[in-house]
């Protein structure tokens, strides 16, 4: 039997975002933009580019900008064609035709795990995707998405998106360590978040987004709660590979990191140089503070 395909995915975005305080203390991170657009647009096109369909937003209390950036704005629509901008009529619509947008409030323990059980009902039995809120990729050849989608398509089993780290690098992500079964591809067979420099010499660091397996629900439902810990989704995934099989693809691509004050401007001035209206008159500037 073919696997099924993955056309979810959850994004949480209830997180308050204060590593870019004050900007976030009356909007969401996720809002920020990047040249014209909003970090999550970002995340959302690129989903789709690679089949996604339904997008499940994980939300809080102050998030509201978000739902109202993918629904339709009739009023702003209109004043727009009536002042001739037909391009950003355009522009504005499209994003919210992109996909079909699910909102729910993120309860229970703090912690990335929290937000993918608080989605279990919307999935169902299906696989599904889940990507963050702060990761832009830039994947010339094939969607960062679809990457990880065509191993789970393959193999079966749920999969992560992986990227070379440093020793810094292991103190800030989740760390694989495993057996290569073809050239990017690798079976894991140990996962830690955060182990540290001094308890792996893998540097290969689960960067950016999953494919989960359903049976992942009853994991997290029944993993203990570890005091002074936080309720790690990747907890639940180390726990998930006793029972079946995990793999791990090293992207094929670039990815950019927005979560914080000097990524979210590295990630301004490598779109602003690339941009095709912007791009010479920003390395003009450049060059002349410089």
């Amino acid at each position: 039997m073919a696997n099924q395909k993955v056309r979810k995915l959850v994004i949480p975005v209830a997180g308050i975002g204060t590593r870019m305080l004050p900007a976030t203390k009356a909007q969401p991170k996720e809002m920020l933009p990047v040249l014209d657009k909003p970090i999550i647009q970002y995340i959302v096109e690129g989903a789709v580019a690679a089949g996604i369909r339904d997008v499940i937003l994980v939300t809080g209390f102050n998030k509201r900008a978000i739902e109202d950036h993918f629904d339709r704005n009739i009023e702003l629509e209109t004043k727009c064609l009536d002042a001739g901008k037909d391009v950003e009529c355009r522009k504005i619509k499209e994003v919210a035709d992109l996909a079909n947008f699910i909102y729910i409030r993120q309860k229970g323990p703090y912690g990335t795990g929290t937000p993918v059980l608080n989605a279990k009902d919307l999935i169902g039995d299906e696989p599904f995707a889940v990507l963050w809120g702060d990761d832009i990729w830039k994947c010339p050849n094939k969607p960062h998405l679809q990457q990880i989608i065509e191993v789970y398509e393959k193999y079966g089993d749920p999969v992560l998106s992986l990227k070379t780290t440093d020793d810094e690098g292991t103190k800030k992500y989740g760390i694989i360590d495993g057996v290569e079964v073809e050239p990017g591809i690798h079976q894991v067979n140990w996962f830690e978040e955060k182990p540290g420099p001094e308890k792996t010499k893998s540097r290969l660091s689960s960067h950016g987004g999953h494919i989960l397996t359903p049976d992942i629900f009853e994991v997290l439902e029944n993993m203990p709660r570890q005091k002074g810990r936080e309720f790690y989704l990747t907890d639940a995934i180390a726990l998930l590979m006793k029972k079946r099989p995990l793999y791990g693809r090293v992207i094929e691509g670039e990815v950019h990191d927005t979560g914080s004050k000097w990524g979210w401007l590295k990630t301004n001035i490598e779109f602003g140089l690339e941009d095709k209206e912007l791009g010479d008159d920003l390395r003009e500037f450049l060059k002349a503070r410089l």
